[in-house]
């Protein structure tokens, strides 16, 4: 089922991402994973995509899996960068025949070491792949939002721009980055609405478990962690930071869905604890969780 038509029917969405494992010592992990959250009636997940194809084998294979094993409804990540239309093609015809109706366009970033050549192909940006996508067939084409501005970007208003003309070519749909502070969110929210972006906005969300994990990827993604998160889980034991960030992305979920979020995606890292404690508490509140 297409994610747009799923976003119209529902007034609060779930779902979950993964990415294909490096080694396969780690397939039993992901698999172990999508069998507890599977439990949770996910709306729709998502299967992460290398730059230029770099995991196309690996995440082709674990769409078909999740498919075929799970049954859930799949949204495969597609990037462009370095691609050429001939590649898109193919892939696209590809996921047409596995019945996979819903596509992450991204640019994708630029391969370490690159000498200048990946970012002169077809496809400079995501706006050119979702235009490409729609043009090719009626998939239903997801793009991805930043609170807090991209790191290439000078301001918010210029990710905003470029995000308005990546709707225009038809996406459906626009799912955040990960945040830990909602009034990022609530307030990026209200510019989409200045600029007249009226796509339903899914909110990222990635549970703090790995104090050093999450610094890294706060750094990588230009996203500031509040101080007072930092002065909780800095110098903990990790099972207390697991603690301390879960118990906070359940504050931060039950503040989104009161504010009438269109939906939760959570980046899982292939791990499943965060993620199911955070929905048994949603569930024990009774938050909108339909799905169940």
């Amino acid at each position: 089922m297409k994610i747009k038509n799923i976003l119209n029917g529902k007034d609060l969405v779930i779902s979950f991402e993964f990415f294909p494992p490096k080694k396969e010592e780690m397939d039993n992990v992901l698999f172990d994973t999508i069998l507890k959250l599977k439990k949770f009636k996910p709306d729709f997940v998502s299967i992460t995509y290398g730059a230029g194809g770099s995991t196309h084998e690996k995440t082709v294979d674990w769409a078909k899996r999740i498919i075929n094993i799970y049954n859930l409804e799949v949204m495969m990540h597609l990037t462009c960068i370095s691609s050429t239309k001939d590649n898109l093609k193919s892939v696209l015809k590809q996921l047409e025949d596995m019945s996979i109706e819903n596509i992450l366009a991204l640019r994708g970033d630029v391969p370490e070491n690159n000498d200048g050549d990946a970012c002169a192909g077809e496809f400079l940006f995501a706006v050119d792949l979702v235009s490409f996508i729609k043009e090719y067939s009626g998939f239903s084409v997801g793009v991805a939002g930043y609170p807090e501005g991209h790191n290439e970007c000078s301001s918010i208003e210029e990710e905003i721009l470029h995000l308005k003309k990546k709707v225009d070519k038809g996406a459906d749909f626009i799912i955040t980055q990960l945040f830990f502070d909602n009034n990022m969110f609530y307030d990026y929210q209200n510019l989409l609405e200045k600029y007249k972006i009226n796509v339903p906005i899914l909110a990222g969300i990635m549970p703090i478990t790995k104090y050093s994990q999450i610094i890294k990827f706060s750094k990588m993604c230009g996203v500031k962690i509040p101080e007072k998160i930092i002065n909780k889980i800095e110098g903990k034991k990790e099972e207390e930071v697991f603690k301390i960030g879960t118990e906070y992305a359940i504050t931060q979920c039950i503040d989104l869905i009161d504010n009438n979020v269109k939906g939760l995606h959570f980046y899982t890292l292939n791990r499943s604890n965060a993620t199911e404690k955070i929905l048994e508490a949603l569930i024990k509140n009774k938050y909108r969780m339909t799905n169940i």
